[in-house]
């Protein structure tokens, strides 16, 4: 479980990283359309989003550490991330190079945390 909250937690704060540092890219591959002005630092609050979300949900090394919180929270984010990125696409609206692995990526791992989050099953295991 901590392995996989670990892989969530990487690839959001790294996410985060990168639309703080080049947003028009990220934005251009994700969503194939262009930012501007205000979207621009709108692009960067959503990165240090990503980022803390990562850097929050992160399992420390205690290995009594309750992680429930995080599964949640990941659980919950790459549920709705999923959900939204896939009615973009549906909708034919904002279709860049990643926007479908993107959605599958959020998808895949949804589905993976569920798995982790049924009763009976520890979440430090």
């Amino acid at each position: 479980m901590n392995a996989l909250l670990t892989l969530c937690c990487i690839i959001e704060a790294a996410t985060g990283l990168a639309f703080i540092a080049m947003p028009l890219v990220i934005v251009r591959l994700l969503l194939g359309s262009e930012l501007s002005g205000a979207g621009i630092s709108v692009g960067r609050v959503a990165g240090v989003g990503l980022l803390s979300l990562g850097v929050a949900c992160s399992p420390g090394r205690d290995p009594a550490n309750n992680t429930a919180p995080a599964l949640r929270a990941m659980l919950t984010y790459n549920s709705l991330a999923a959900v939204y990125l896939l009615c973009l696409g549906i909708g034919g609206e904002g279709i860049g190079p990643l926007l479908w692995p993107a959605a599958a990526l959020h998808g895949v791992l949804s589905l993976l945390l569920a798995r982790q989050w049924r009763p009976g099953t520890t979440v430090t295991e």
